[in-house]
C-alpha cells in the first residue's frame, strides 16, 4: 500500500493547569502562601531510579522535581516553599497506567461507583449507599464494569450479587435507581425503583429462573442483552454536563489511588453512528463526540490527571479508509505532557479480534509507513478468521514482521532502513507467549504491555498469567497497566497484589510461579512505563528534573502483609507539581472508601 502526505494539520494543543486542591500547609509563612514551589519532608520517598535510592526528602519548582534527597537547606535555598511532614509516610512515583480507558469510565451513564475495592456483599453495598448520598435526588447510582461478583465470595462459596432487597435495604439508595453490570454485556442487577424503570421500557428483570428478583441477564459480546439494553436507556438520558462530571469522577477516583498518568486506548464505535442502539457494550462510545469532555477540562485547566491517547481503529474495508485519514490528517506523539495523543491501539483495523486478514495487514502497513506508534491486545485467542485459527498473539508478531521485511527490503523505493524497530510497537494483555515469540518481539523493538486485574477478578488455574517473570527475564522492555474497566480493575494495588501474589479474587492462587518481587512489580507500573510512552526522561522516577508526580501512600507497600496490598491508596497525590489528591488527615469521605478497611 502506498503511503504519501505523511502528515497534515491538527490543531495544536497548548498547555493546561491541573487542579489546585489546597492541603494542610506545615511550616509556612503567610507570605509565601502565593509561591509554587512543594517541599515534602521526613517521608521514605522510593525514587524508582536506577539504583532504587530512597530519600527523605523532594522539593518541587515549576513542576518538576527541583532537588531530590537534599537536607533542606542544601535544595536551592526556596524558603518560601510549602511544606509538608510526611510523618515516615511511604512516597512512590505517579502510577502510569499504560492501557486502560479512562475515556470510556468517564461516560458511564449515572453517578458511576467503582466497585473493585469491596471485597464481600456488605463493603459493595457500603460503597454503592456512600456513593447515593453523593448524587442528586432520583440520579442512577450505576457501576458499570470493572468488577466481579469473585469479589464478594471467597472460594468454594458460591458467588451472587446483592439482591434486590439488599440493594433497597439503605434508606438513601433505595431513592435512587440502581444499576450494576460485569464486564462488557452483563449480568447485572437492579434495585426496585430501577426494575421498575427497565421493565416499563421493555427490558426483562428477574426473568431468569433460579436468580434473584432484580437480576438482569447478560450474554455475548456484540449482541443485545438485557443489560446491553439497559445500557442503551441509560446512555439516552446522558447529558454533556453529566459527560463532564463522569470524567471528572473518573480522574477525581484515579488521583485517590494513586494513578497520575493514563494511556487511553480508545472504544469500539457505536453500531449505529452517534445515537448506538442496544447490542454497544460497556466498551463502546460515540467516536465522534468521545472525546469532548477531556477537551473540554482540558481547555478549562481542569486535568488533574495526564491523560494521553491512542486511537483504536475497528474497519473490515481492506483500504481502511478511516486509518488512512487519520494518520493523513493528524499527528501522533503530539501535545503537552497533560493531554498527548500517542498512536494507534489497541486495534489496527479489521474486525473484533481479526488480526492478520487483509484489513488488518493493510492497516498495519499504513501505520508503519507513517512511522506511527502502534499496540494491539492479545488475549490468546485463536483467530477463526484465518486457517488453523491461529493464537492472536502469534498472529500479531508475525504480521508486524512481514511488514517489517517489507520496509527494510533494499528493492522497495519507498525503504525505511529501520522498518518498525524503533516505533516501540507493543503487545499489550499477554496472559501466555512463549521465549521464541518474546525474542522476535524484542527483535522488532517492541514492548510488552502485561496486566493482572483481568486475571484477578476472573481467572482460574487454566485461564492464567500472564508469565511475568518470564518476560522479565527475557530483557525485552516490559510494563505494567490495568486495561480497566470493563473486564479489569483500575487500582494498581489489586494489579500488583496479583503480580505478587499469584492470587485471584476469590483468594486461589493461579499464578503462583510466575510471581514477582515487590519492587519488581512497581518498577513495571513506574520506572519501566516511561517507555510506554516515549517518556522515560520525563515520567516514572522521581529524579531532579522529571515532572513532578509522587503519591504518598496509606500504608508501606514493601512491608504490609501481601493480603494488605490490594488496599492500599493514595493519601496525597501530586501531578505537575500540584497537589490534586489530599487526604494525609485520613477525613476525606470519597465514596469508595467505604469499601476499604480502616487505615491505622
Amino acid at each position: 500500500m502506498e503511503f504519501s502526505s505523511r502528515r497534515a494539520g491538527l490543531g495544536a494543543v497548548a498547555l493546561a493547569a491541573c487542579i489546585a486542591a489546597a492541603p494542610a500547609w506545615a511550616d509556612d509563612d503567610e507570605d509565601c502562601k502565593s509561591g509554587g514551589s512543594l517541599r515534602l519532608v521526613n517521608g521514605k520517598i522510593h525514587t524508582m531510579d536506577k539504583n532504587d535510592s530512597i530519600v527523605s526528602s523532594v522539593l518541587i519548582r515549576n513542576g518538576k522535581f527541583a532537588a531530590v534527597g537534599h537536607r533542606r537547606g542544601d535544595d536551592g535555598g526556596d524558603e518560601c516553599a510549602r511544606t509538608i511532614d510526611l510523618h515516615g509516610r511511604t512516597v512512590v512515583p505517579g502510577i502510569i497506567d499504560s492501557h486502560n480507558h479512562i475515556i470510556l469510565l468517564g461516560l458511564r451513564p449515572g453517578r458511576d461507583a467503582r466497585l473493585e475495592n469491596a471485597n464481600s456483599i456488605d463493603e459493595a453495598l457500603a460503597t454503592l449507599a456512600a456513593r447515593a448520598k453523593e448524587a442528586k435526588p432520583n440520579e442512577w447510582v450505576t457501576s458499570i464494569g470493572g468488577f466481579s461478583r469473585n469479589q464478594f465470595f471467597p472460594a468454594p462459596q458460591a458467588t451472587r450479587f446483592p439482591t434486590l432487597a439488599e440493594l433497597d435495604a439503605d434508606p438513601v439508595l433505595r431513592e435512587h435507581p440502581v444499576f450494576i453490570m460485569e464486564s462488557f454485556s452483563g449480568p447485572g442487577q437492579v434495585n426496585a425503583k430501577a426494575k421498575k424503570f427497565l421493565v416499563d421500557n421493555g427490558v426483562p428483570v428477574g426473568a431468569v429462573a433460579g436468580q434473584d428478583e432484580g437480576y438482569v441477564d447478560g450474554g455475548a459480546f456484540g449482541v443485545a442483552t438485557p443489560c446491553t439494553t439497559a445500557l442503551f436507556l441509560l446512555r439516552k438520558m446522558q447529558t454533556r454536563d453529566s459527560m463532564l462530571q463522569g470524567l471528572t469522577d473518573a480522574m477525581r477516583y484515579a488521583a485517590g489511588i494513586g494513578v497520575t498518568t493514563h494511556l487511553d486506548q480508545g472504544g469500539f464505535p457505536f453500531s449505529v453512528p452517534v445515537v448506538g442502539d442496544p447490542s454497544d457494550g460497556a466498551a463502546s462510545f460515540d467516536r465522534y463526540r468521545a472525546h469532548d469532555s477531556v477537551r473540554a477540562l482540558y481547555h478549562e485547566g481542569k486535568l488533574s490527571n495526564r491523560i494521553w491517547i491512542n486511537f483504536l481503529h475497528v474497519e473490515e474495508d481492506v483500504q481502511t479508509p478511516e486509518l488512512r485519514a487519520r494518520v493523513l490528517n493528524s499527528w501522533d506523539d503530539f501535545g503537552n505532557n497533560m493531554l498527548r495523543v500517542l498512536g494507534i491501539g489497541e486495534f489496527t483495523a479489521s474486525a473484533f479480534i481479526s488480526p492478520g486478514t487483509p484489513a488488518w495487514m493493510n492497516g498495519t502497513r499504513l501505520v508503519a509507513q507513517a512511522q506511527w506508534r502502534n499496540e494491539n491486545h492479545s488475549l490468546n485467542f485463536p483467530v477463526f478468521a484465518l486457517p488453523g485459527a491461529p493464537l492472536d498473539w502469534k498472529v500479531i508478531i508475525d504480521g508486524w514482521q512481514v511488514v517489517n521485511d517489507e520496509l527494510t527490503d533494499p528493492h522497495n523505493p519507498d525503504r525505511i532502513p529501520d522498518g518498525i524497530t524503533k516505533l516501540r510497537w507493543t503487545l499489550a494483555h499477554v496472559p501466555v507467549i512463549t521465549p521464541d515469540y518474546l525474542h522476535k518481539l524484542k527483535n522488532l523493538g517492541g514492548g510488552v504491555n502485561v496486566l493482572g486485574g483481568w486475571r484477578w477478578l476472573t481467572g482460574t488455574a487454566t485461564q492464567n498469567g500472564p508469565p511475568f517473570r518470564d518476560i522479565l527475564a527475557s530483557g525485552i522492555p516490559v510494563g505494567l497497566s490495568s486495561d480497566g474497566m470493563q473486564i479489569s480493575t483500575m487500582s494498581p494495588w489489586i494489579n500488583l497484589y496479583y503480580v505478587v501474589t499469584g492470587k485471584n479474587a476469590r483468594g486461589q492462587v493461579i499464578n503462583g510461579n510466575q510471581t514477582l518481587l515487590r519492587n519488581e512489580a512497581l518498577r513495571l507500573y513506574t520506572a519501566n512505563n516511561g517507555w510506554f510512552l516515549n517518556a522515560e526522561d520525563k515520567l516514572g522516577t522521581i529524579e531532579e528534573g522529571k515532572l513532578a508526580d509522587l503519591v504518598v501512600l496509606s500504608a508501606d507497600y514493601f512491608s504490609v502483609k501481601e493480603e494488605s496490598i490490594k488496599d492500599i491508596y493514595s493519601v496525597l497525590t501530586v501531578v505537575n507539581g500540584t497537589v490534586v489528591h489530599d487526604d494525609l488527615d485520613g477525613k476525606s469521605k470519597a465514596y469508595w472508601k467505604a469499601g476499604l478497611p480502616a487505615q491505622p
